[in-house]
């Protein structure tokens, strides 16, 4: 049965057009949706490996600003209506996590005749605490282990049903937390550690504009839902390889080559982890956006680049969140100043102290502010008796900026980032 629609995720980014979270928060939910679609059953095979369509994708954002709950469970309500799809628990101890696999269990016809067993699950975590504890080592590990989507049988002892193996286990994960969850519950070693790097966290600050009440304008096209699931379906019904045009593995190599000197003169150690695993990230999403367009099941050097370009709009996420996993008062102190610093042109000293005198010692104030001075973020004015903080640090615009990007990649549209454009020249 043909397709309805000409590109799954611009249409789903259209279905979901009118609600208030930014487009970047939509556009990842149709890629867990997508990927949920497709499970362990696909993958581009590197011969020593494969590289599967899943992903772990956290959202980031304040209280407010996405509507978790409905911001996820719009891809989750989707993927629902699909057959086949199996859902992990929202709340789990890895033992917990290891019986839902071995309830996915399955048996798959793959091109040629070949039956596979297969273990897929999709986890929806609106809240993302319920499900993850990152302190918890055993879970973490865990989910580390089976992020790969490894092809040979997974094996574990637990105390009360003895060794378990669960054949290829797959694991497609999306949850949302707030600034303030990732300060209190992740350890500051984490960002170096494996989760992290394995995770594509994408980070908001403010609604994309306001709508009381969108459902009044979704009766406009009351056919679109139908299309996508009936179009998911469709998806979900892929299996096998998905292979490399020839066009791609030139780019492919190109980029890869170049990246590899980027990691080894990479000067911030919290990226390495992350930077190292790009690749993988990239040739994930190239799958969703070919599966997203075609049944072809073709990766061509288009689906690579935007699939860079969209990565590393993402890349400045990781700042974000990073920013927000300090060890140290001080530390916190500055990203509290440089944010307060972002609203104002100029401010007195003594009223941006007032702004923040609950968040920090004066102290700590005094510190963080000389800081932000030396880095050139800010100036000092004497005017008069009264001491005036003129700030050159501007409320944070790249987001609007990259869901422009995620839109004109998909739509074919828009500059290529410097490293895409050297890759491909």
């Amino acid at each position: 049965m043909p397709r309805s629609l000409d590109n799954w995720l611009l249409s789903y980014l259209d279905y979901t057009k009118h609600l208030e979270a930014p487009d970047i928060f939509h556009f990842f939910s149709g890629i867990a949706t997508i990927a949920g679609a497709l499970r362990g059953k696909t993958w581009i095979d590197m011969t020593y490996w494969k590289w599967k369509p899943n992903f772990f994708i956290i959202f980031v954002a304040p209280p407010g600003v996405i509507a978790k709950s409905t911001t996820i469970g719009i891809g989750e309500e989707l993927l629902s209506e699909i057959d086949g799809i199996h859902f992990g628990p929202h709340s789990a101890t890895w033992q917990g996590l290891t019986k839902a696999l071995l309830a996915a269990r399955d048996v798959v016809e793959l091109p040629g005749g070949k039956s596979e067993e297969h273990s897929p699950i999709t986890i929806i975590a609106s809240e993302l605490g319920t499900f993850l504890d990152p302190k918890n080592k055993e879970m973490i590990d865990v989910l580390v282990d089976l992020w790969d989507g490894r092809s040979r049988p997974w094996r574990r002892h637990t105390s009360y049903e003895g060794e378990i193996e669960i054949p290829n286990p797959w694991i497609n994960f999306i949850g949302a937390t707030t600034p303030s969850w990732i300060n209190e519950n992740f350890p500051e070693y984490a960002i170096g550690g494996g989760f992290v790097s394995r995770t594509v966290f994408v980070y908001g600050e403010k609604k994309r504009h306001y709508e009381a009440y969108p459902g009044r304008k979704m009766q406009i096209d009351s056919t679109l839902r139908q299309k996508l699931v009936e179009d998911l379906a469709i998806i979900a019904n892929m299996k096998g390889p998905f292979t490399l045009t020839d066009d791609a593995y030139e780019w492919g190599t190109k980029w890869y080559e170049e990246h590899c000197q980027t990691i080894e003169s990479a000067s911030d150690d919290r990226l390495t982890g992350y930077l190292a695993r790009k690749q993988t990230h990239i040739h994930k999403l190239a799958m969703i956006l070919s599966a997203a367009r075609a049944d072809d099941m073709r990766i061509t050097a288009s689906d690579l680049t935007k699939a860079l370009r969209i990565m590393d709009a993402m890349e400045a996420n990781l700042y974000k969140v990073f920013s927000h996993i300090a060890g140290s008062p001080l530390v916190r102190a500055t990203q509290i100043l440089i944010k307060t610093l972002s609203r104002h042109d100029t401010i007195n000293e003594k009223a941006l102290w007032r702004l923040v005198m609950h968040t920090m010692s004066l102290d700590e104030f005094s510190r963080a502010l000389d800081g932000i001075v030396k880095a050139g973020l800010a100036s000092l004015e004497q005017v008069g008796s009264a001491l005036n903080v003129r700030s050159k640090v501007r409320e944070s615009s790249d987001l609007s900026a990259q869901q422009a990007a995620v839109i004109a990649v998909l739509q074919g549209t828009g500059p290529r980032s410097s490293s895409s454009a050297a890759a491909a020249s």
